[in-house]
């Protein structure tokens, strides 16, 4: 292989990668169908171009060193890229194939998007979808993601963000803290409660609870003893254990409330949501696998209602 862009020497980026990808110099040569040594002298030329060490080589093993990972996955992406252009180009992706990398946060993925995602698969036999449930930031091009789902997009981040939904919010207590603690009439009683407050994982800062006062959207200060961070569940288990009040998403607490396990509070003041979008970068070319995905998930999740003004963003 020899190909080229733009002076840059496709064939020992190729070679690398199969090298990563199969652990090995013989296995790459196979698949290539070149000689071991002529598979060798290629990564040399790559690492004396880059004037660095890709691969750190033993007798019995071959491994990518710090600089070769974060190439190898960088490389790993535009290879890909450049396959699925040509794929279009040609007409062999009329029907969509291949694998989409999406990251989820943990609750809005397990509660909304992993149960209808056997609907899209259904839809589309030849697609599969890696899934990574985690609430923690990743990096697109070096951890080779396609998607992502946040409640937040990065401030400056170079990234687009298609909204899904708006997320409705609740203040919910459980019987047992209403029936001791008198049950909160207005939204200035909130300041005899106690009211379970939740950090931004990003900052650490409390995060406002939000009402809608007289039409409009407020941020309302509330003071709690009890402060949960990273993972968004924490202040539901703690108000279904009765200790005290907590806002969240209404999506996971509707078995509850449905149950009366939990009861909604302060319902005249309802009507604040938080948004959640699909993010992905800007200047990345969409396979088609990702585009079908992208319009199934906007098609299942966004509100034919019109727009509502958010609260702030968790």
């Amino acid at each position: 292989m020899n190909r080229q862009a733009d002076g840059v020497q496709l064939g020992g980026i190729e070679h690398f990668c199969l090298v990563a990808q199969h652990q090995g110099f013989s296995a790459a040569a196979r698949a290539t169908g070149l000689t071991t040594a002529a598979v060798s002298r290629s990564i040399h030329r790559l690492e004396t171009r880059l004037g660095v060490r890709l691969l750190t080589r033993t007798t019995r093993s071959v491994r990518l060193t710090p600089e070769g990972h974060g190439f190898y996955e960088q490389c790993r992406a535009a290879l890909n890229q450049l396959a699925e252009a040509e794929r279009e180009v040609t007409g062999q992706q009329r029907n969509p194939a291949g694998q989409v990398r999406i990251s989820l946060p943990t609750s809005y993925g397990h509660l909304r998007v992993l149960p209808v995602l056997g609907d899209f698969m259904r839809a589309y036999p030849d697609i599969s979808v890696e899934v990574h449930v985690s609430n923690q930031n990743i990096r697109f091009t070096e951890e080779g993601f396609d998607l992502a789902i946040r409640g937040r997009t990065p401030p400056d981040s170079g990234l687009v963000a298609r909204k899904l939904e708006d997320a409705d919010l609740v203040i919910v207590a459980a019987p047992a803290y209403l029936k001791a603690h008198k049950r909160p009439l207005n939204f200035e009683d909130l300041q005899a409660h106690e009211c379970i407050q939740f950090l931004l994982p990003s900052t650490g800062a409390t995060v406002p609870w939000v009402l809608n006062i007289d039409g409009k959207l407020v941020d309302v200060a509330t003071q709690g003893r009890l402060h949960c961070a990273q993972d968004i569940l924490g202040p539901v288990t703690l108000a279904r254990s009765g200790f005290g009040l907590a806002q969240t998403y209404r999506y996971l607490v509707q078995d509850q409330l449905d149950t009366g396990e939990l009861e909604e509070v302060l319902t005249e003041f309802a009507g604040a949501t938080r948004p959640f979008s699909l993010l992905y970068p800007a200047n990345r070319h969409l396979p088609l696998r990702v585009r079908v995905l992208i319009d199934f998930l906007i098609q299942r999740f966004q509100s034919a209602q019109p727009p509502r003004e958010s609260g702030a963003l968790l």
